[in-house]
């Protein structure tokens, strides 16, 4: 019942503030106002502010909310177990894969790729970037 009260005067607050501004030419503002003042008002009048406020001190209900936070936090834990445990064996299975030629085979080609770049570290190439400064002069 206190809920309900409360919602309705917030309504009528905003409706009045609403008036004012329409009052002083402000038409598009005080149709936004109205129309955030009436959702109060809705929502006693659908009987979800009841619910709410029902929701909201039983403790059988803050219980539920607890059960669905552990469960949250058990399919959150599951998840990063797999990723770690998929992160592992993708490692393993990288590490493998050389060694799983044929003893008397070739070794597979590399490629030819040049000098090193001694001023650059392993990682970060900016070299497309100092181009693009150099052409423009900067």
């Amino acid at each position: 019942m206190l809920a309900e009260t409360i919602c309705s005067a917030v309504s009528a607050a905003g409706l009045g503030i609403a008036a004012i501004a329409a009052y002083r030419k402000r038409f598009l503002s005080a149709a936004r106002i109205a129309a955030y003042a009436l959702v109060p008002l809705g929502l006693v009048m659908t009987g979800a502010v009841a619910w709410i406020a029902d929701t909201a001190f039983s403790p059988v209900a803050w219980a539920g909310f607890g059960v669905l936070g552990l469960a949250w936090l058990l399919l959150l834990s599951t998840r990063a177990v797999e990723r770690r445990r998929a992160g592992r064996a993708g490692a393993a299975v990288a590490e493998a894969a050389p060694r799983a030629a044929a003893p008397g085979a070739p070794a597979p080609p590399r490629a030819v790729t040049g000098k090193p770049r001694a001023a650059e570290p392993a990682g970060d190439d900016f070299s497309d970037i100092e181009a693009i400064l150099k052409k423009h002069g900067i």
